[in-house]
């Protein structure tokens, strides 16, 4: 595994909680909505669950959301050390980065907290944090690198 793997994994944890950190005392306390733009506002939102609330509510998803979360990072991690590829060792980064910061979410406050919201046009997308942002253009990359990258020979 790169040296620069898990500084980067800590940078990326700190900067997602000190945003929310931010949002809890900006937008959550007391709950209000701050229009930025036309298309963008923060938004107080607890996210109990998976996408789109999924899985959301009940204390015992909360702690199986953690374990699965956990093991899937095992995995990426493993995934990680193995690789020798900058762009998925980068990517993979980002997302054991964000996975683990909206873990530490559901541990501390039993949810992620979410306050990007964004929309325009008529389409509205749920809200969202910098982990979430880390996660899908690191799920992204992997998938361009998959589609797109050269061809590598199966081990």
């Amino acid at each position: 595994m790169p040296r620069w793997a898990l500084l980067f994994v800590v940078v990326l944890i700190a900067v997602d909680q000190i945003s929310k950190r931010v949002m809890l005392g900006l937008v959550f306390d007391p709950p209000s909505i701050i229009q930025v733009t036309s298309f963008f506002n923060l938004v107080p939102v607890w996210n109990r669950g998976i996408s789109f609330g999924l899985l959301g509510g009940a204390e015992t998803s909360r702690w199986i959301l953690v374990a699965l979360a956990l093991v899937i990072i095992v995995f990426l991690v493993i995934w990680l050390a193995r690789s020798s590829q900058g762009i998925v060792q980068f990517a993979l980064v980002l997302v054991i980065g964000g996975a683990l910061s909206n873990v530490v979410d559901r541990v501390v406050y039993g949810a992620v907290v979410d306050f990007i919201d964004i929309h325009a046009f008529g389409w509205h997308w749920p809200a969202f944090n910098v982990a979430d942002m880390a996660i899908v253009f690191g799920t992204a990359m992997l998938l361009y690198d998959g589609l797109f990258g050269s061809p590598r020979s199966l081990k």
